[in-house]
């Protein structure tokens, strides 16, 4: 009776769906892959005809480290709107674009600190629920407002059918 010799014998290699060539070839691959991104990402210029990243307007809002204590940093634009009634037209005046910072409803002492609004003006604006917004240097004369918050469901850019349920917003300020 002759053994036939298995397939399994010690000296033998097991040959699975991909082999040791194929996976240091997708390994280097994958580094190739990480490597060019990174050196895309770091070569980005960001200018301020080129914002890409949400740690350019963090660095550019007055009082930075001010605000991101105690708000958000935010793009105000400001804008006027003129509307004739005879005949009836609205006219809108081109947007001025400017680094601007909100305060969180619980850390518009800061500003009642620093003698930017007084108590009076605290409590309106706290009255309708509503917090403080600033530009410009808070040790320079900022120009401050009362802000409100929009809900979440006038927000049409979130109506995206198909998309599912969208969360509420979750950070009030």
């Amino acid at each position: 009776m002759k053994r036939r010799s298995s397939n399994n014998s010690i000296g033998s290699r097991q040959q699975g769906p991909f082999s040791s060539t194929m996976l240091a070839i997708l390994g280097g691959v994958f580094i190739l892959g990480v490597a060019l991104g990174v050196t895309f990402s770091s070569t980005t210029n960001i200018t301020p005809e080129n914002v890409a990243s949400i740690q350019y307007i963090d660095q550019k809002v007055p009082n930075a480290e001010i605000c991101q204590a105690y708000g958000a940093s935010a793009t105000v634009m400001d804008t006027r709107t003129f509307v004739t009634f005879k005949p009836f037209s609205v006219f809108i005046s081109q947007p001025i674009m400017q680094p601007g910072c909100v305060i969180r409803l619980n850390n518009v002492g800061i500003l009642q600190k620093r003698k930017l609004v007084d108590s009076e003006q605290v409590r309106e604006c706290r009255q309708r629920l509503n917090t403080f917004g600033y530009t410009g240097d808070l040790e320079k004369g900022p120009s401050i407002n009362c802000l409100y918050q929009s809900d979440s469901d006038k927000n049409r850019f979130l109506d995206q059918s198909g998309s599912g349920t969208l969360p509420r917003e979750a950070d009030n300020f």
